[in-house]
């Protein structure tokens, strides 16, 4: 079949988009070409949980926690999530106040990330303060997903209007990996290391008569 240059150049422009409609089927907004803020890598590693006690497990960019996300309450942010598993997975954004196809539920209606592939999100991040993100995948009785995994990382929103006035910032993030590591609960009643504070502990205590009458007295 003869095509003249006109019919050529017509049939060539679709060419582009052809080569578009993968990385749309992974969630990716064609619509933009801004950089990401962020980029998150879902994927294996390892962890040392323990002087000679190293675990195998699901990470964010190979670390543990996650890296800081720091975004500016009222200001929107794009984080590219690319998921390294073969399995679907879902970022949460836990504490946060954005529309359920970001959130990262998918009871909500959030999309998968596909396994392989990546999904670009942007939200206007608020309330401000200190939150994280998270894996939501449901793990059932495959003790390799979820909340098993070390899928969680630090998130900070600074306020709009008031920095705060501080000289150090220092991020803790606790975490369980696997029902062996547990005594109960979602957290081990003795995951905090150190001896008691005594003055602490006598703080804590209720006054008893004698300290009421005292206290009383000095008034």
């Amino acid at each position: 079949m003869m095509m003249d240059r006109r019919a050529f150049l017509r049939y060539a422009g679709l060419v582009p988009l052809i080569g578009a409609r993968p990385r749309l089927a992974f969630g990716v907004d064609e619509t933009t070409a801004e950089k990401a803020d962020y980029t998150l890598r879902i994927g294996t590693g390892l962890v040392e949980l323990a002087p000679d006690h190293i675990v195998s497990t699901t990470l964010y960019n190979g670390q543990f926690p996650g890296p800081l996300l720091r975004f500016k309450e009222g200001q929107q942010v794009i984080v590219d999530v690319h998921n390294d598993t073969d399995t679907p997975e879902l970022v949460h954004w836990h504490g946060q106040m954005i529309p359920s196809d970001v959130d990262g539920a998918a009871e909500e209606g959030t999309p998968f990330v596909p396994a392989h592939g990546m999904r670009r999100i942007s939200f206007v991040p608020t309330p401000s303060g200190f939150r994280f993100y998270h894996t939501h995948v449901v793990a059932g009785a495959d003790l390799n997903r979820g909340t098993y995994t070390g899928q969680v990382g630090p998130v900070y929103i600074e306020q709009r209007n008031n920095p705060g006035a501080y000289d150090r910032e220092i991020f803790l993030v606790m975490k369980e990996f696997e029902p062996a590591f547990s005594h109960g609960g979602d957290m081990a009643t003795d995951a905090l290391a150190g001896a008691p504070v005594k003055e602490l502990e006598r703080k804590a205590r209720p006054p008893t008569r004698k300290r009421r009458r005292r206290r009383k007295a000095s008034r």
